[in-house]
Formats: structure tokens, C-alpha cells, sequence
């Protein structure tokens, strides 16, 4: 089992940025496939930035080159760097982890373990 907690320090405005990190507790060992995933009301959640044990990483088209991901494994805390930031960013953000790599949900993989989301508006 385990935990993800996410959190946020400071607020988006666009073109600005914005860090929400994801603590993650328990199996963190055999669970340490991790990404980050958005959700807006009705539509399916979508993976936006995963990263694998080896340091694989892939990014949604929509955030590359604007968004990175990272893992602090010290405090098992995987963090998304948000840069350059706009409105279309407005969503709720999940921490997710898994022991399989699941990338962005998108090979009919989909993670086991889900933080509770957080907030993120960007203001314009």
C-alpha cells in the first residue's frame, strides 16, 4: 500500500510557474513508478508526466518543454515543476504510483495508488 499526499505552495498565474509535490509513504520501494495525472469535470483523467525508477520520464504533449517532473528519493517525493503556465493548465492534479510502469495511461495500464488531487487554477 501506499500513500500519496499532494501539496502546493504558492499560486499559478499565467505564464508563471508552479511546483505541486507528492509525498508518498508505505511500499514506496516496490511502488516507485510515479506521475502525475489531471482531471477536469467529465473528462477521463489524463496522465501528464511519469517518471520510472531509471529515470524514464514522459510528458503529455500539452506540458513538454513547459513541465518537469522529478523524484526526490531521500523523502520519496515526486515533484511537478510548472513553468510558463496558462489557463488550459486549470485542473485537478493526482499523485499516482504503481509497481508496474503504467507511463501516461495511455497503454491500458492505469495506476493503482492515487493521491486525493489538488487545485490548481492558473489566474490570468
Amino acid at each position: 500500500q501506499v500513500e500519496l499526499v499532494e501539496s502546493v505552495e504558492g499560486s499559478a498565474q499565467a505564464g508563471g510557474s508552479l511546483t505541486i509535490s507528492c509525498v508518498a509513504s508505505g511500499d514506496t520501494d516496490d511502488n516507485n513508478y510515479m506521475a502525475w495525472f489531471r482531471q477536469d469535470p467529465g473528462k477521463k483523467r489524463r496522465g501528464v508526466a511519469s517518471i520510472e525508477p531509471d529515470g524514464t520520464i514522459l510528458y503529455a504533449q500539452s506540458v513538454e518543454g513547459r513541465f518537469t517532473i522529478s523524484v526526490d528519493s531521500a523523502t520519496n517525493t515526486v515533484s511537478l515543476k510548472m513553468d510558463n503556465l496558462a489557463p488550459g493548465d486549470t485542473a485537478m492534479y493526482y499523485c499516482a504510483a504503481d509497481s508496474l510502469p503504467f507511463g501516461l495511461g495511455t497503454w491500458g495500464v492505469w495506476p493503482k495508488y492515487w493521491g486525493r488531487g489538488i487545485q490548481v487554477t492558473v489566474s490570468s
